[in-house]
């Protein structure tokens, strides 16, 4: 039966695959300009390899900036070829501006020239090949979900808008109570009978068990999955496939099971990580403070022409353990924006000046939060805190709300690089599952990789 499955790739697989090729078709580009034209900036050889493995670094990470790797991205010809120029432009020119680990400078600037060239098409032509081929739907990974007949359209749309290559074909209601029809476009309903047929006939490659309800499992749809199981095939829990594909924890599924998620990342308790992490803290905290001394005059100028109060705005926020603390912001909002009671900020919010979009957009607005970060409030990376006014109301609609503050807030953090401007409770429960998300899986590699996009946020102008 499982020789009928067709090739399909994972999103750590496709990731991974767009990273290499990145690397290797730059590199056979350069080689092969370097063949036909006068190219003597960039050689490959055993004396200079490490230039090789600079330019492979630089890409990855300046390509991580510029959503080179974000799957949505890759798929979409504009902006993919807007990634591509913005990356292979930086690439360039951090290469040419480190000459400590890269070749010097050439003296013939037509070099320069061949080289970003040789960059540019190289990616373009390989992400074109990626776009006509690897990213159509000849490498779907086809499913079959498991579920209640009221679920299906939400599990479906949940994870098929994150990953496009994850397409659910059929389905098994398991609510013993309704019937078997159901309404979702392309979604098969298959009798537990039929379950091997249409396994074979549609190359299947894993089933995914979304029932909460323990008696919908019955003895006979048991027994077959058993079966599957034993003869090798894929089937996982639904929330392991959810945390897998969108990098969030699933808590509108999984009611109070709270312990099915422990235990958090051992960082959490790891004093080695702690140490480090607070050590870096108080150096990005230094470096920002001073930053924000710089542009402290012009703030002050453009302030006082634009928002007409006071410069900085402190507002009481929730920090770890539930602690109350008073954080600092520079003024983006009116004066005297709320009067009786808190209000969620709206992404366009009629209180916010002119300036204060721009503050908000650029990010500067919270340059005095690293005085925060200095006194041991908030963290560089982590939840962003809240109110305690909407962390009272949320926290009555939402059972795991407070778990967000098993950590330190944060300046950045998980929600802010993966999720757009929120400003209702169903944007704080989405914002919720990335914060969680975090919480579990907390390490250096998970901090280097928000840093990263968080000057992905900045530079597009992405801020809230």
């Amino acid at each position: 039966m499982f020789s009928f499955k067709k090739i399909h790739f994972e999103i750590s697989e496709r990731k991974l695959l767009l990273r290499l090729f990145d690397v290797l078709t730059v590199i056979l580009a350069l080689y092969i300009v370097g063949l036909l034209f006068k190219f003597d900036y960039f050689s490959i050889s055993k004396a200079n390899f490490y230039w090789t493995i600079v330019l492979g670094i630089y890409l990855n990470i300046l390509g991580t900036v510029f959503e080179m790797y974000n799957l949505q991205t890759a798929s979409n010809q504009y902006q993919i070829i807007k990634s591509i120029l913005l990356t292979s432009s930086t690439t360039v020119l951090f290469f040419l501006l480190t000459p400590i680990f890269t070749p010097v400078l050439p003296s013939n600037r037509l070099q320069i020239i061949y080289f970003f060239l040789a960059i540019t098409l190289a990616l373009f032509i390989w992400r074109m090949f990626y776009q006509a081929f690897l990213a159509s739907h000849r490498f779907l990974k086809r499913v079959v979900m498991v579920c209640d007949k009221n679920q299906l359209e939400e599990l479906v749309a949940s994870l098929e808008k994150v990953d496009p290559h994850y397409k659910i074909l059929g389905f098994i209601n398991t609510d013993s109570k309704g019937d078997n029809s159901v309404d979702t476009a392309n979604v098969t309903t298959i009798e537990i009978a039929d379950l091997n047929g249409f396994i074979k006939k549609n190359a299947i490659s894993e089933i995914v068990i979304a029932s909460q309800k323990t008696d919908g499992i019955t003895v006979d749809l048991y027994n077959r999955l058993l079966a599957l199981l034993e003869q090798g095939f894929v089937i996982r829990e639904y929330t392991q496939v959810y945390e897998t594909i969108t990098q969030r924890i699933p808590v509108q599924y999984v009611d109070r099971d709270f312990y099915r998620y422990f235990p958090f990342s051992r960082s959490n308790h790891n004093k080695l990580y702690l140490l480090l992490a607070r050590l870096i803290e108080i150096l990005i905290s230094l470096v920002g403070i001073a930053i924000g001394l710089y542009l402290l005059p012009f703030i002050y100028v453009a302030n006082f022409i634009g928002n007409k109060g006071s410069l900085f705005y402190v507002q009481e926020r929730v920090g770890k353990n539930g602690k109350i603390f008073k954080i600092y912001k520079f003024r983006t909002m009116v004066k005297n924006a709320e009067t009786d009671t808190a209000i969620f900020a709206t992404q366009n919010d009629s209180r916010i000046t002119f300036f204060g979009k721009f503050l908000r957009k650029s990010r500067i607005d919270e340059f005095p939060q690293f005085i925060n970060v200095l006194k041991g409030d908030m963290a560089v990376i982590g939840p962003r805190p809240e109110r305690p006014f909407f962390v009272e109301q949320i926290a009555n609609q939402m059972p795991f709300y407070q778990t967000r503050h098993v950590i330190k807030p944060g300046l950045t953090g998980w929600a802010q690089v993966n999720y757009s401007y929120g400003d209702s409770i169903k944007d704080s429960l989405i914002k919720l599952q990335y914060d969680l998300y975090y919480i579990k899986h907390r390490s250096i590699f998970l901090d280097i990789n928000i840093t990263v996009k968080t000057f992905s946020t900045i530079l597009f102008y992405r801020g809230q």
